[in-house]
C-alpha cells in the first residue's frame, strides 16, 4: 500500500495511537495546538507550511489568536491515508 492510499476505518484507527493529541473528524484528523503568543502561533504556522511543502501535502490551517488548528485530509483519494499520518507525525516532532 502506498502512503496515498485511503485508509480503512481500523488502519485509520490503529494510526491514530501513534499521533498523540489528534482526533478523527468524519474523513480527516485535526489537532489544536496553543502556542505562548499570536507571533509564535505564527512562526508554528510556517513550520507547518515548510513540512506540508516537501512532501506536498497541506493542511487545512485556522488560526484564533493563540490557537492553530490543523486538519489533514487527502481529498484527491475521498478521506485519510498514510500521507495524513506521516504529515502530523512530523508536525507533533516540531
Amino acid at each position: 500500500m502506498t502512503s496515498r492510499s485511503r485508509l480503512t476505518h481500523d488502519q485509520v484507527s490503529e494510526r491514530l495511537g501513534v499521533v498523540p493529541g489528534w482526533s478523527r473528524v468524519d474523513d480527516s484528523i485535526s489537532k489544536t495546538f496553543e502556542a505562548p503568543s499570536f507571533m509564535e502561533g505564527i512562526a508554528f504556522v510556517q513550520c507547518v507550511a515548510e513540512i506540508a511543502e516537501s512532501r506536498d501535502h497541506h493542511p487545512d490551517i485556522d488560526i484564533r489568536y493563540t490557537h492553530v488548528t490543523l486538519t489533514l485530509s487527502t481529498h484527491d483519494m475521498g478521506g485519510l491515508t498514510g500521507l495524513d499520518f506521516e504529515v502530523a507525525e512530523a508536525i507533533n516532532a516540531l
